[in-house]
């Protein structure tokens, strides 16, 4: 399969935090083939590839999307939410899919502005001004949505100039491909280390599925893959991250000095483009817990730049996702187990 393809379908799909088994199958077929699949006790989804028992390494991306839960049902098909990560401000105009008895497609409409008073039109949008639109009778809706369903934004896929694509949940399904690509680049090699890919559950409320997955697995190095903030327009301008630039590798005390230098060594050699960061602090990913689980577990962050994160037009490039998993793959080939020790040094 295609990493756009395998893209698509994982980021049309849904999957809001405390619910990623819903993407199990999707990921289940594109990762069969190089490994043991699994799904765990909250939702993390395993693949085990073997190498020599020679030390081991684990790949993180995380599964969930951000989301809005029900709160209320009032009369004429309307529904009252509260949302988890979501800007107000990018909800308004929006299709949403309301994960009901069965799912149900809706709007999140606003009053046109011809109907608008002077205090409407220059006041905030706020969450408790917001209401999603169903069409249905109040007494059709309650029999197929109760408070507490979930809902996630509705999306399709747009393929865009220069490899960049668009859509929701691109973070961190990209991530998800980058280790597909990883674990294709492997799939002829005969590595020392035997290599664990995670799809975590529920990055979005707290990481809490990066901890489960570290402390199960216990790996000698961790390798956390989200996506990071452009430094283009609209971007973050106190970065020089490009689309279309690599993968940015991530400096700071969250990550394992020796380990980084080495994947950026491979990467020179192989002539494989990546860019830079820092984090002086945490860097509000999954290597965060991964550094700290048990005795401490070396890690390292890699993301993958993006535009409008959080919203349901992120934009990434194909060709930075290919290359993430590209880079992890050159390391985990070129890993010695009888080195591991030393290169864990600082």
């Amino acid at each position: 399969m295609r990493e756009v393809e395998l893209l698509k379908q994982l980021c049309e799909a849904h999957g809001p935090s405390g619910r990623e088994q819903w993407l199990y199958p999707i990921v289940k077929e594109a990762f069969e083939p190089f490994g043991q699949v699994s799904l765990g006790k909250l939702n993390n989804v395993y693949v085990r590839k073997d190498g020599k028992g020679k030390g081991s390494v684990m790949l993180m991306a995380h599964a969930d999307e951000i989301f809005l839960v029900i709160t209320g049902i009032r009369e004429n098909g309307f529904l009252e939410f509260k949302g988890y990560g979501i800007d107000v401000k990018t909800l308004v105009s929006q299709e949403v899919v309301v994960h009901g008895n069965k799912d149900i497609v809706g709007v999140i409409g606003i009053k046109p502005p011809h109907l608008m008073d002077d205090e409407e039109r220059t006041k905030a949008v706020t969450a408790e001004g917001l209401l999603i639109d169903t069409g249905y009778s109040n007494k059709t809706l309650e029999t197929m949505v109760k408070v507490g369903d979930f809902v996630t934004l509705k999306r399709d896929f747009y393929k865009l100039l220069n490899d960049n694509v668009a859509c929701k949940a691109i973070d961190d399904r990209a991530g998800i491909v980058a280790m597909y690509t990883c674990a294709k680049e492997l799939e002829r090699v005969n590595h020392e280390v035997d290599v664990y890919f995670v799809a975590s559950c529920q990055e979005e409320v707290g990481g809490r599925g990066s901890k489960m997955a570290s402390h199960e697995i216990n790996p000698t190095i961790g390798i956390a893959i989200d996506v990071t903030f452009d430094g283009g327009v609209m971007g973050d301008s106190d970065r020089e991250n490009k689309l279309g630039g690599g993968p940015v590798i991530c400096i700071g005390p969250n990550i394992h000095p020796m380990v980084r230098k080495k994947l950026m060594e491979f990467a020179d050699e192989y002539s494989i483009p990546y860019q830079v960061e820092v984090e002086p602090g945490n860097t509000g990913t999954d290597a965060w817990d991964i550094q700290i689980t048990r005795e401490g577990i070396p890690t390292l962050l890699i993301s993958i730049p993006i535009k409008y994160m959080h919203t349901s037009v992120e934009v990434v490039n194909m060709e930075d996702i290919k290359n993430t998993g590209r880079i992890i793959a050159k390391l985990i080939e070129k890993l010695n187990g009888e080195e591991l020790e030393e290169l864990l040094c600082f």
